[in-house]
């Protein structure tokens, strides 16, 4: 096996490879009972695609008569892949969190371009959603995901999933066997309480526990199919799932592990992680899979750390020209492009302008699942949406953002998706400006939500000692509200934003028109390519004063 020192140095000449960077979506972060300010689990997911519509999705818990069949649609490309048989018994789920407070999130790493293509009828996608009906707890959907790939095969390329419940929190990375192959290599570990994740498009498990099954488990060809195809030749113990099935290159450092540096960085600074190892800068050390951060972490922070533009650091995509005149801290694709032969990269941050939709799960096991489990849910980038609270016991969700509420094809006033890209997209132009109006209204939204979620638990919990059913009636009442609210309130803060600052004025707090000017590196840049051609002449001489006649 090559020394995390001598990979290190081969990475750090190695050209742009890898997956595509577009593919290299989502990012998720994972927080355990103990490094949570309340004791909850949470996860976090950013569903991110220049192609995917943002929605809510509502299964209804279903009893199945025997030989009934689910049809398998593929997530990414809605192509029907094949059917499954269904259990007895399904269960409802909300987004990505179900009735017994389990929640799933991923990100897609792709891995060796040889295990591409595996013979197998169920997709990375569908299978949150089929495993999200079927487990009751965290270590049930692990299991449930590897047994339902041994049988049915694995349609996707490498995934990292994050999976919890109200006690345990998992990390599970898999990848396909190649063309006409069937089943998954796959390893699952449980983070040890008070320690927080992050994966972003690349595997992040290298050696793990082969005989603690309380806390690891795995497939059992995971390393013997290694030792077949000459990929690995050491010792059992010294098995590195990512280094052996998702080689890293400078792609994967720059674009992925870099947003799991900025989660790490913010989380614990007292650990002052180096940036070196994600500018794949010879023997740096690679980050460890979960830490201890320095504080217990809030739902607001968790929220936040979602947050990212990594800020303060080399790296701050506020900054530069590339920022535009209004600190844009986007850039749009290609995020790889050449000058003059050389080839250079965009940043590519936690906060990005194609995300779906995104989300945050609370669960927590002094509440009845019902209440104990919600989606904060938001469409669009997540720095500028709102996280709005979806009980997992409700029994439907916001018109608005249901399923069938828009597509992706045609701009709709009706939808939250294109309400809330509305707003971003016009905030753009002028991002410094707007965006502090958005987050004055995303504040009062979810500082309202947070203020409101005691009342509204312990009313919900006093229905539920009188009746579950009436409880889960309740919080669906609340739920659907509060999402419908945000839509109305977001399309409002739009109207508002476009009478503010229209055609590059702004409004002061009277409605006067404003022309507030440039920032000075702007200005810098302007004259540096063309000042000369810009410049005011001075004024002429002013004529010499007339000579006063003689008297």
């Amino acid at each position: 096996m090559i020394s995390k020192r001598i990979a290190i140095a081969i990475l750090a000449t190695t050209a742009l490879v890898g997956a595509s960077p577009e593919a290299r979506a989502c990012t998720n972060i994972l927080v355990t009972k103990g490094a949570s300010a309340d004791g909850s689990t949470m996860i976090t997911y950013a569903a991110d695609s220049h192609e995917l519509y943002g929605e809510l999705y509502y299964t209804p818990a279903r009893s199945h008569a025997p030989g009934a069949m689910r049809d398998v649609i593929e997530w990414d490309t809605g192509k029907f892949l094949g059917r499954i048989p269904q259990p007895a018994q399904t269960y409802s789920v909300v987004g990505n969190i179900n009735e017994f407070q389990v929640a799933i999130g991923e990100t897609t790493f792709g891995g060796r371009e040889e295990l591409k293509g595996p013979s197998g009828i169920i997709d990375y996608g569908s299978m949150m959603y089929i495993a999200l009906e079927r487990a009751k707890t965290a270590r049930q959907a692990v299991e449930v995901i590897g047994a339902l790939f041994d049988e049915f095969g694995y349609a996707s390329s490498g995934e990292s999933f994050s999976i919890s419940d109200p006690n345990e929190v998992w990390i599970m990375e898999m990848i396909g066997k190649g063309e006409k192959q069937k089943g998954a290599l796959w390893v699952a570990r449980k983070l040890p309480d008070g320690t927080i994740s992050a994966h972003a498009n690349q595997a992040r498990i290298r050696q793990f526990p082969l005989n603690d099954p309380a806390t690891t488990l795995y497939s059992k060809d995971v390393i013997s199919f290694a030792r077949e195809k000459g990929w690995f030749k050491g010792k059992d113990a010294e098995f590195s799932f990512a280094d052996t099935y998702a080689p890293l290159d400078f792609g994967a450092l720059r674009f992925c592990e870099a947003r799991v540096w900025s989660v790490f960085r913010r989380a614990a600074p007292s650990m002052e992680f180096s940036i070196d190892y994600v500018k794949a800068k010879p023997g740096a050390e690679p980050l460890p899979l979960w830490i201890k951060p320095d504080k217990k972490i809030s739902l607001r922070d968790t929220m936040w750390l979602m947050r990212d533009h990594y800020e303060g650091t080399e790296f701050d995509m506020t900054k530069g020209i590339g920022a535009g005149p209004f600190q844009l801290p986007y850039r749009w694709r290609p995020m790889e492009w050449e000058f003059e032969g050389q080839k250079y990269v965009h940043e590519r941050a936690i906060s990005t302008q194609q995300t779906g939709f995104s989300f945050v799960t609370q669960s927590r096991s002094w509440l009845p699942n019902p209440i104990g489990g919600i989606l904060w849910f938001g469409f669009d980038d997540t720095y500028s949406t709102v996280y709005t609270p979806m009980y997992c016991g409700i029994r439907d969700v916001p018109k608005s953002w249901a399923v069938g509420s828009g597509n992706f094809n045609e701009f709709s006033w009706d939808s939250g998706f294109w309400v809330f890209n509305f707003v971003s997209n016009w905030a753009y132009s002028r991002y410094s400006d707007m965006i502090v109006d958005i987050q004055r209204v995303q504040g009062e939204l979810e500082s309202q939500f947070f203020a409101q979620q005691p009342e509204v638990e312990k009313a919900a919990a006093d229905l539920y000692a009188r009746a579950p059913g009436l409880a889960r009636d309740y919080l669906t009442e609340y739920s659907v509200e509060q999402g419908e609210m945000v839509t109305k309130r977001w399309r409002k803060l739009g109207e508002h934003l476009l009478w503010k600052y229209l055609d590059g004025n702004v409004r002061d707090a009277q409605g006067g028109i404003t022309h507030p000017a440039y920032c000075e590196p702007w200005y810098k840049a302007i004259v540096a390519e063309n000042g000369e051609g810009l410049k005011v002449p001075p004024p002429p001489p002013a004529p010499p004063a007339p000579v006063p006649a003689a008297p």
